[in-house]
Protein backbone atom coordinates (compact mmCIF):
# COMPACT_ATOMS: atom_id res chain seq x y z
CA UNK A 1 0.00 0.00 0.00
CA UNK A 2 1.24 3.10 -0.52
CA UNK A 3 -0.49 6.72 0.05
CA UNK A 4 -1.27 8.84 -2.75
CA UNK A 5 -1.92 12.76 -2.39
CA UNK A 6 -4.06 13.59 -5.41
CA UNK A 7 -4.66 16.93 -6.92
CA UNK A 8 -7.51 18.11 -9.04
CA UNK A 9 -7.31 20.19 -12.69
CA UNK A 10 -8.01 23.52 -13.10
CA UNK A 11 -12.10 22.83 -13.60
CA UNK A 12 -12.42 21.35 -9.62
CA UNK A 13 -12.99 18.25 -8.32
CA UNK A 14 -14.83 17.15 -11.09
CA UNK A 15 -16.27 13.62 -11.65
CA UNK A 16 -12.66 12.11 -13.33
CA UNK A 17 -10.69 13.10 -9.70
CA UNK A 18 -12.63 10.69 -7.60
CA UNK A 19 -12.70 8.11 -10.56
CA UNK A 20 -9.09 7.79 -10.19
CA UNK A 21 -9.22 8.10 -6.57
CA UNK A 22 -10.98 4.48 -7.10
CA UNK A 23 -8.82 3.40 -9.51
CA UNK A 24 -5.99 3.59 -6.93
CA UNK A 25 -8.08 2.72 -4.08
CA UNK A 26 -8.98 -0.53 -5.99
CA UNK A 27 -5.43 -1.96 -6.29
CA UNK A 28 -4.80 -1.24 -2.07
CA UNK A 29 -3.94 2.30 -2.10
CA UNK A 30 -4.60 5.10 0.25
CA UNK A 31 -5.67 8.13 -1.53
CA UNK A 32 -6.07 11.57 -0.15
CA UNK A 33 -8.14 13.80 -2.74
CA UNK A 34 -7.34 17.39 -2.42
CA UNK A 35 -9.88 20.05 -2.99
CA UNK A 36 -7.81 23.46 -3.30
CA UNK A 37 -11.58 25.03 -4.22
CA UNK A 38 -13.53 24.85 -1.75
CA UNK A 39 -16.54 22.54 -3.41
CA UNK A 40 -16.11 24.89 -6.54
CA UNK A 41 -16.38 23.05 -9.36
CA UNK A 42 -16.27 24.32 -13.15
CA UNK A 43 -17.53 23.11 -16.94
CA UNK A 44 -15.53 26.50 -18.62
CA UNK A 45 -11.58 26.76 -18.12
CA UNK A 46 -11.55 30.71 -19.36
CA UNK A 47 -13.94 30.80 -15.72
CA UNK A 48 -12.12 27.93 -13.85
CA UNK A 49 -8.55 30.09 -15.01
CA UNK A 50 -10.45 33.53 -13.67
CA UNK A 51 -11.76 31.43 -10.19
CA UNK A 52 -8.10 30.38 -10.34
CA UNK A 53 -6.26 33.28 -10.53
CA UNK A 54 -8.56 35.35 -7.90
CA UNK A 55 -7.24 32.61 -5.72
CA UNK A 56 -3.61 33.34 -6.34
CA UNK A 57 -0.85 30.21 -7.21
CA UNK A 58 1.08 31.15 -4.33
CA UNK A 59 -2.10 30.56 -1.63
CA UNK A 60 -2.71 27.81 -4.08
CA UNK A 61 0.32 26.22 -3.41
CA UNK A 62 0.34 26.93 0.52
CA UNK A 63 -3.02 24.77 0.22
CA UNK A 64 -1.55 22.40 -1.54
CA UNK A 65 1.35 21.77 1.03
CA UNK A 66 -1.27 22.33 4.19
CA UNK A 67 -3.40 19.65 2.66
CA UNK A 68 -0.35 16.81 2.97
CA UNK A 69 0.97 17.57 6.29
CA UNK A 70 -0.65 14.82 7.95
CA UNK A 71 0.44 12.14 5.37
CA UNK A 72 3.75 10.14 5.89
CA UNK A 73 6.84 11.05 3.73
CA UNK A 74 7.67 8.74 0.78
CA UNK A 75 3.90 9.48 -0.46
CA UNK A 76 3.18 10.04 -3.95
CA UNK A 77 2.14 13.13 -5.30
CA UNK A 78 0.22 13.07 -8.11
CA UNK A 79 -2.31 15.82 -10.57
CA UNK A 80 -4.05 16.55 -13.17
CA UNK A 81 -3.41 19.60 -15.38
CA UNK A 82 -2.91 22.16 -12.87
CA UNK A 83 -2.44 19.69 -9.97
CA UNK A 84 0.54 18.43 -11.56
CA UNK A 85 2.28 21.23 -10.62
CA UNK A 86 0.63 21.48 -7.21
CA UNK A 87 2.16 17.84 -7.08
CA UNK A 88 5.59 18.85 -8.54
CA UNK A 89 5.82 21.63 -5.84
CA UNK A 90 5.02 19.40 -3.29
CA UNK A 91 7.52 17.24 -4.40
CA UNK A 92 10.06 19.65 -3.50
CA UNK A 93 8.70 20.29 0.01
CA UNK A 94 8.27 16.60 1.14
CA UNK A 95 9.97 13.84 1.02
CA UNK A 96 7.95 11.60 -1.68
CA UNK A 97 8.15 8.63 -3.44
CA UNK A 98 7.38 9.91 -6.79
CA UNK A 99 5.31 12.43 -9.08
CA UNK A 100 2.84 11.60 -11.31
CA UNK A 101 2.26 14.82 -14.17
CA UNK A 102 -1.28 14.14 -15.34
CA UNK A 103 -2.01 16.59 -18.61
CA UNK A 104 0.01 19.59 -16.67
CA UNK A 105 3.61 20.32 -15.99
CA UNK A 106 5.35 23.48 -14.36
CA UNK A 107 9.27 24.35 -14.88
CA UNK A 108 10.28 24.74 -11.17
CA UNK A 109 11.33 28.07 -11.51
CA UNK A 110 7.30 28.78 -11.81
CA UNK A 111 7.38 26.99 -8.87
CA UNK A 112 9.89 28.78 -6.71
CA UNK A 113 11.88 25.67 -6.96
CA UNK A 114 15.55 25.71 -7.64
CA UNK A 115 16.04 21.16 -8.80
CA UNK A 116 14.40 18.18 -8.37
CA UNK A 117 14.51 16.25 -5.43
CA UNK A 118 17.12 13.77 -5.80
CA UNK A 119 16.30 10.56 -7.38
CA UNK A 120 12.50 11.11 -6.80
CA UNK A 121 10.83 9.23 -9.91
CA UNK A 122 8.25 10.83 -12.55
CA UNK A 123 6.01 10.23 -14.83
CA UNK A 124 4.69 12.70 -17.43
CA UNK A 125 1.37 11.87 -19.29
CA UNK A 126 0.29 14.35 -22.37
CA UNK A 127 -1.86 14.27 -26.12
CA UNK A 128 0.58 15.36 -28.40
CA UNK A 129 -2.47 18.08 -29.60
CA UNK A 130 -3.47 18.94 -25.81
CA UNK A 131 -4.34 22.82 -26.69
CA UNK A 132 -2.60 23.34 -23.15
CA UNK A 133 0.60 21.93 -23.68
CA UNK A 134 3.29 24.01 -23.68
CA UNK A 135 6.12 21.68 -24.55
CA UNK A 136 9.00 24.34 -23.70
CA UNK A 137 7.37 23.81 -19.98
CA UNK A 138 7.67 20.08 -20.27
CA UNK A 139 11.30 19.94 -21.48
CA UNK A 140 12.08 21.84 -18.82
CA UNK A 141 10.76 19.27 -16.64
CA UNK A 142 11.98 16.45 -17.97
CA UNK A 143 15.56 18.61 -17.90
CA UNK A 144 15.37 19.05 -14.30
CA UNK A 145 14.13 15.34 -13.65
CA UNK A 146 16.97 14.17 -15.22
CA UNK A 147 19.74 16.56 -13.92
CA UNK A 148 18.54 15.15 -10.50
CA UNK A 149 19.58 11.54 -11.60
CA UNK A 150 15.89 10.86 -11.36
CA UNK A 151 14.26 7.96 -13.33
CA UNK A 152 11.69 9.23 -16.00
CA UNK A 153 9.00 7.72 -18.10
CA UNK A 154 7.11 10.71 -20.80
CA UNK A 155 4.64 9.19 -22.65
CA UNK A 156 2.47 10.91 -25.79
CA UNK A 157 -1.17 10.21 -26.85
CA UNK A 158 -2.90 10.57 -30.07
CA UNK A 159 -5.46 13.22 -29.98
CA UNK A 160 -6.04 16.40 -28.50
CA UNK A 161 -7.82 15.93 -25.24
CA UNK A 162 -7.02 17.96 -22.11
CA UNK A 163 -8.30 15.96 -19.28
CA UNK A 164 -8.81 13.33 -21.56
CA UNK A 165 -9.57 10.23 -18.42
CA UNK A 166 -12.80 12.19 -17.66
CA UNK A 167 -15.43 9.97 -19.00
CA UNK A 168 -17.49 13.11 -18.01
CA UNK A 169 -16.23 15.42 -20.61
CA UNK A 170 -17.57 14.19 -23.48
CA UNK A 171 -15.45 16.73 -25.53
CA UNK A 172 -12.19 15.62 -24.26
CA UNK A 173 -12.34 12.09 -22.95
CA UNK A 174 -10.17 9.33 -25.13
CA UNK A 175 -11.31 6.14 -23.31
CA UNK A 176 -8.91 3.61 -24.97
CA UNK A 177 -5.57 6.10 -24.30
CA UNK A 178 -7.25 6.48 -20.54
CA UNK A 179 -7.19 2.93 -20.05
CA UNK A 180 -3.68 3.02 -21.52
CA UNK A 181 -2.12 5.68 -18.89
CA UNK A 182 -3.93 3.93 -16.03
CA UNK A 183 -2.04 0.99 -16.99
CA UNK A 184 1.15 2.65 -17.27
CA UNK A 185 0.21 5.02 -13.70
CA UNK A 186 -0.11 1.99 -12.32
CA UNK A 187 3.14 0.40 -13.42
CA UNK A 188 4.87 3.36 -11.93
CA UNK A 189 7.45 1.41 -9.76
CA UNK A 190 6.46 3.63 -6.12
CA UNK A 191 2.94 2.80 -7.13
CA UNK A 192 3.32 -0.99 -8.42
CA UNK A 193 6.24 -1.80 -5.15
CA UNK A 194 3.15 -0.65 -2.87
CA UNK A 195 0.32 -2.50 -4.45
CA UNK A 196 -1.32 -5.29 -2.08
CA UNK A 197 -4.14 -6.48 -4.45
Amino acid sequence: MTYVALFHSILGLRPGIEEAAERLRAVGHEVLVVDQYDGRVFDDYDEADAFAQSIGYPELMRRAAAAVEALPDRFVAAGFSNGGGMAEYVATQRRVAGVLMLSGALPLEMLGARAWPSGVPAQIHYTQADPFRQQEWVDAVVTSVRDAGAPLEVFDYPGDGHLFTDASLLAEHQPDDAELLWERVLAFAPLARGATS
